[in-house]
């Protein structure tokens, strides 16, 4: 792909500041005094180097090999400051050098923003305001992009790989990363305040059930019953609220699954990190620009029951493909897991009925909560405390119907401690009481102490 086109934008333009003396890297002597004056200097230095690179790099320059275009960027940089006697100094010359591989291989002001392990959000609302969220916290920070068309470059820099698009007749649209950091970005005229972009990164190295214990989002106690209850194949829902950490507990979840197990992966938009080896993965689409050709998690949801699935984990049921997920559980796909938005456990019944009847079929409440109490085991629910944190806060099996109403029991709850230091104190107990599903547990050569359940003397208080 030609490196111009893929920038997108006109680069031909003639640069500002075109007739700045040589040697005049950041202004004048009374420009130095001025914060925003040397700033605006060396944006328009970055914008006049920038353009000059992208004229004089060969076109048929594969930019797939990061190496070797860092290395073509390099070469022309140190021969376009020698060309116009610009001095700068050694930080100086490799902070330009970063900022223009950035704009070049990666997504400009952003790429930092990605780079910073700390950072585990970034929200773009127009060209001059960009937040981040650091331990579960907001702010602003001092980077911008130039105006709207910058961030457009960045977005369809975004879109372009994965075959989607956004324009105005589709002006929101769902993407990721190369890295699998989920992307939802919304334009104008939707969106008032210019294009709009944001980002839920995924950590490098994905999150370990010891890092879950160690960060206080779970317990040991309750780790374990849930690797039982993955091996033992109960049909198991991540319930929680936007952002509570849904996905990464279900990829955590996910890793317990026998790597001699056929799964099959269906999601909007690919962000399960599964390491097994015997793993499909299918992504929903949408239309193209004819409105034709979408592929929704429904039709993938009954596509995968024919590819001969031992689990099928749905990346979130936001709609009628609920009830064919049910009917998957319900017709020896046992071991499936999904997730979905809720407030709490019951009310994950509540929206699963909800996203039954979305499907079309006229059929009555009593006849779904029968296939939900018989498809579904465990429910465990998720939520993003007031100082950031996420915790699993109930863990629920769902014990059959008594009359229309379907019953639930927790084996685990969380017992808050009170709000110290800014942080929320508690911890993840069991109830006492034992899991129904003990005889299956043991039919897999699975043995829990009765210590899981706060039962005995080795329980934990």
């Amino acid at each position: 792909m030609s490196l111009l086109r893929r920038l997108g934008g006109d680069q031909q333009k003639p640069p500002s500041g075109q007739n700045r003396k040589p040697g005049s890297v950041l202004g004048s002597r009374s420009e130095r005094g001025s914060t925003s004056s040397r700033k605006e200097a060396y944006s328009d230095l970055m914008r006049r180097i920038q353009n000059r690179l992208l004229n004089e790099l060969d076109p048929s320059l594969d930019i797939s090999k990061a190496d070797e275009v860092r290395k073509t960027i390099r070469e022309l940089l140190d021969q376009i400051l020698q060309q116009e006697n610009i001095v700068l100094s050694r930080a100086e010359r490799q902070r330009l050098f970063e900022h223009i591989v950035a704009e070049i291989l990666g997504l400009g002001p952003l790429q930092p923003l990605l780079e910073d392990d700390s950072i585990t959000e970034i929200m773009v609302n127009g060209p001059k305001q960009i937040y981040v969220e650091r331990k579960g916290k907001i702010y602003k920070v001092p980077i911008t992009f130039e105006d709207d068309d910058h961030v457009m470059r960045i977005i369809e820099r975004i879109v372009a790989p994965l075959g989607r698009r956004v324009d105005e007749s589709t002006p929101y649209v769902d993407a990721r990363l190369p890295d699998g950091s989920r992307v939802n970005i919304v334009i104008p005229p939707i969106a008032l305040n210019g294009p709009v972009i944001t980002i839920r990164k995924f950590f490098r190295t994905p999150l370990t059930v010891d890092d879950l214990i160690r960060l206080g989002s779970i317990t040991p106690e309750a780790i374990q019953y849930l690797e039982a209850a993955v091996k033992a194949r109960l049909n198991i829902i991540v319930a929680g609220g936007t952002g509570s950490g849904k996905t990464t507990l279900l990829n955590i979840l996910s890793g317990f699954i026998p790597n001699d197990e056929r799964i099959i992966t269906i999601e909007n938009a690919a962000e399960l990190q599964l390491r097994q080896e015997h793993v499909v993965r299918l992504e929903s689409r949408p239309p193209n620009i004819e409105g034709k050709g979408e592929v929704t998690i429904r039709q993938l949801v009954i596509n995968a029951l024919r590819m001969r699935p031992d689990r099928i984990i749905v990346g979130e049921v936001r709609g009628g493909e609920a009830l064919d997920m049910l009917q998957a559980m319900n017709t020896g796909h046992e071991g499936s897991m999904t997730t979905l938005h809720s407030n709490s456990p019951r009310d994950a019944l509540a929206r699963l009925e909800t996203m039954c009847l979305m499907a079309g079929m006229d059929l009555p409440v009593r006849a779904i909560r029968e296939q939900i109490a018989s498809a579904v085991d465990l429910i465990v629910f998720q939520s993003r405390m007031r100082d950031g944190s996420r915790k699993v806060v109930a863990i629920t099996e769902l014990t059959g119907m008594e009359g229309d109403v379907i019953q639930m029991m927790d084996i685990f709850v969380f017992e808050h401690a009170g709000f110290r230091d800014g942080k929320v104190h508690g911890r993840l107990k069991p109830t006492g009481l034992r899991s129904k599903f003990m005889d299956r547990f043991r039919a897999a050569g699975i043995y829990l102490p009765p210590s899981v359940f706060g039962i005995g003397a080795g329980a934990r208080r």
